[in-house]
Parts: structure tokens; C-alpha cells; sequence
């Protein structure tokens, strides 16, 4: 048995990741999360949580969001991390500027998710075409679904209908391809 290891940030990446995994990973490989209490958490643990895991056959996804940091600092800091750790297989995946991106990069999964209407041929419109840009990229999803979105319920009911080919959002496609590389070096 493979495992692919995700040390996520909050419980909605996990979530998130649970509504599109069964789409991925083959039945040869185990997904295991480990959730942590926010960023700092997750930095300030990452290297326990990765010197302490010593299953063989076992690659590992690190996942935060940008915020307002620099993105290429970030990724190098949670790679010296792992680094630190003595883990070969490793790959870090930033959600620019917030997991609400994934989201906002299509619309058709979240008007499906939520079960509200008109949502999807809003995706074309200027402010959706590049979700990624979006500082408030959770501010702008409450305000399109009028409240209705809540961060751990509302990635429950969105993840499973996002498009795994056809997202708007560049960090989404960067985590799938991520994973489907990962996969193939386990």
C-alpha cells in the first residue's frame, strides 16, 4: 500500500481535498491528512510531523494558503522545512490568495454545491476569469452566494463538483497536477 500524506493548514483543505481525491487517487493509495491549527501551527510542527512518520512507500503534499505573503517565500520556507524533516518525496502547493479561489474558478461547482442559481455565467465575467488575483477570495464567495457560504460546510458541498480539468483558478490546477505528480514517483 502507497500513502500519500497532506499537511494541510485547516480543516476546510481537508474537506476540499476529500471531495476530489476519490477522482485521483488510484485504489493502490491511501490519502492520510494531517490537520493542523492555522499557518504558524503548521510551521512551527511540520518537521515533528514529517521526521515522525516512518511508513515506507509514502509521499507528502504540504498545502497553505498565500494570504497576503509572498508566495515563492513561503513555498521555500515550508520546503526547507520538510528538508529539515529528511523527506525526499515532497511537494508544497500554495492556494493563492485563499482556498475560496479554488472555488471562485468555477462557479458551475458551486452553484451546483450550494444549490443556488446563476452562479456559473458569472465565471466568464472580469473579476472570475482570474480568481487567483483576488486578495478576499472568501469575502468575495460569502458575498456571491449572499452568506450561504460557510468555509467547512461550503468546501463539503463544493469540492466534489469541481472540474478537475476545467478550473479557473492557476494554484487549483497547480495542487492537481501536483498530485498527479507525486503519484507517479510513488
Amino acid at each position: 500500500m502507497k500513502t500519500l500524506v497532506f499537511c494541510l493548514e485547516e480543516p476546510s483543505a481537508k474537506a476540499m481535498l476529500e471531495g476530489i481525491l476519490s477522482r485521483i487517487l488510484p485504489p493502490d493509495v491511501k490519502p492520510f491528512y494531517v490537520v493542523f491549527s492555522g499557518k504558524q501551527d503548521l510551521e512551527k510542527q511540520l518537521v515533528k510531523r514529517l521526521k515522525g512518520w516512518l511508513q515506507p512507500n509514502t509521499a507528502f503534499l504540504i498545502m497553505r494558503d498565500q494570504d497576503s505573503g509572498d508566495c515563492k517565500h513561503i513555498k521555500q520556507n515550508l520546503l526547507n522545512l520538510a528538508q529539515q524533516a529528511d523527506k525526499s518525496t515532497v511537494l508544497v502547493r500554495i492556494a493563492c490568495h485563499e482556498l475560496e479561489s479554488f472555488y471562485l474558478g468555477d462557479l458551475s461547482a458551486v452553484e451546483q454545491g450550494l444549490g443556488l442559481k446563476n452562479l456559473a455565467k458569472q465565471q466568464h465575467s472580469r473579476k472570475f476569469r482570474h480568481p487567483d488575483q483576488l486578495a478576499n477570495a472568501a469575502e468575495e464567495l460569502k458575498k456571491l452566494t449572499k452568506g450561504q457560504y460557510q468555509k467547512l460546510l461550503g468546501s463539503r458541498a463544493i469540492a466534489p463538483h469541481l472540474s478537475l480539468e476545467d478550473n479557473q483558478s492557476l494554484s487549483f490546477n497547480a495542487l492537481i497536477n501536483g498530485i498527479q505528480k507525486l503519484l507517479s514517483e510513488l
